[in-house]
């Protein structure tokens, strides 16, 4: 069985819309405005590139990354290598870029829970807001991997769900604090 971990930037308060200066968002590219930058911070995001064997995104995710990432071969190298599933109810095969390796539109959360069961090797899912509640609310995912940043941002897309149901446990097997105020907390899910 395979392993689903959500990876996020995430505020204080939940928040994982624009981190990176994706547009549309008034606090788009909070990650690194008025945060000093500490490489060490970042070092879960390169492991994760080589621990990964495939990448899990929704359509809006994957119709933002998909004309950037395959140019971007040094800072996505491991990434762009990688398999990638695109969860889309909506997604044509003719959408699919060209230049960004095997693609597998996935057309319902059933189809996720099947992928989980084959044999490989972990699989990160990227931005994805709606796509990474949808999969905890129907306990899709594994693993947690969070880099929490001392911003509160108040409206924006969420990573945790409001749905009202059981309390989902988590344990915490890593976690690190850096000078910039960014901690990193890696959450296995207790089932």
């Amino acid at each position: 069985m395979r392993t689903l971990i959500a990876t996020a930037f995430v505020s204080l308060d939940g928040v994982v819309e624009g981190p990176g200066g994706e547009p549309g968002y008034r606090n788009s590219g909070w990650t690194f405005k008025d945060i000093e930058f500490d490489e060490a911070a970042y070092e879960l995001k390169g492991r994760e590139q080589g621990e990964a064997t495939a990448m899990m995104m929704g359509r809006a995710s994957y119709q933002a990354f998909s004309p950037v990432w395959p140019d971007m071969t040094v800072e996505f190298a491991g990434y762009n290598a990688m398999p990638k599933y695109v969860v889309s109810a909506t997604l044509r095969e003719d959408e699919l870029v060209g230049n960004w390796g095997e693609t597998t539109i996935l057309r319902s959360l059933a189809d996720v829970a099947a992928l989980k069961e084959t044999e490989g090797g972990p699989i990160i899912v990227h931005g994805s807001a709606e796509l990474n509640r949808n999969l905890a609310d129907a306990g899709l995912i594994d693993r947690y991997h969070l880099l929490l940043f001392p911003v509160l941002l108040g409206a924006g897309k969420k990573l945790f769900s409001d749905t009202d149901k059981d309390k989902q446990s988590l344990k915490l097997v890593e976690s690190e604090a850096y000078g910039n105020g960014v901690q990193k907390l890696v959450y296995d899910v207790v089932r």
